[in-house]
């Protein structure tokens, strides 16, 4: 029973030296502005995707070519 004892106090002891050690360094978290990209609706399907990955179109954004061409036959110029 005491050697059990004793591996838990060593077993606390490295755990807590490690997590001290963790606190030290704070980790490199990138700037949260710098993640934040406006999101757009596909005019065909509805799906959410960044703006910058959007194709724009004749009635909006698109999420891809074949949407586009899709939304674009529906909805002849006028």
């Amino acid at each position: 029973m005491k050697y059990l004892l004793l591996v838990l106090a060593v077993v606390a002891l490295v755990w807590l030296v490690r997590g001290k050690r963790r606190g030290d360094a704070p980790a490199a978290r990138p700037q949260r502005d710098a993640e934040v990209q406006p999101m757009v609706a596909c005019r065909q399907c509805g799906v959410h995707l960044p703006a910058h990955d959007a194709l724009p179109g004749r009635g909006g954004v698109f999420c891809g070519e074949a949407h586009r061409a899709e939304y674009e036959k529906q909805h002849p110029a006028s």
